[in-house]
């Protein structure tokens, strides 16, 4: 079977459109990355709850737990763009349509990855 990519695509491992292997490394490394930090919040959570709000805005306040928060909250968003980007390239045939949801998809999870930022730092520093 012929392979249709240029000899610099074959090279860089590249598929047709350009930055398929880049796509799939980000998803393979969002969700690596997302691991520790699901299994962290979880943790913190179940350890930290139960003592009241006054006890997670402490534990919010924390410069190690505000980092945690945003990354966790970042990476997280980062990592639900991607899939959407690989399930709107699947099933939306429309290019226009294609391009316009990608752009929704992008533009709301970085709204959403602000936004959260903005909570942290509000609940932290009683705002």
């Amino acid at each position: 079977m012929a392979d249709l990519r240029s000899p610099l695509a074959r090279v860089r491992g590249l598929g047709s459109a350009q930055d398929g292997t880049h796509h799939w490394w980000l998803q393979r490394v969002t969700a690596i990355a997302l691991v520790p930090l699901v299994v962290w919040f979880i943790i913190s959570m179940l350890r930290v709850a139960p003592e009241g709000q006054a006890a997670v805005r402490a534990w919010i306040a924390s410069p190690i737990t505000m980092t945690m928060l945003i990354l966790f909250i970042a990476v997280g968003l980062w990592h639900a763009a991607l899939g959407m980007q690989v399930v709107i390239e699947d099933y939306v045939h429309t290019k226009g349509w294609r391009i316009g949801l990608d752009l929704a998809v992008k533009f709301i999870a970085a709204a959403l990855i602000v936004a959260g930022i903005v909570a942290i730092f509000k609940i932290a520093f009683g705002g």
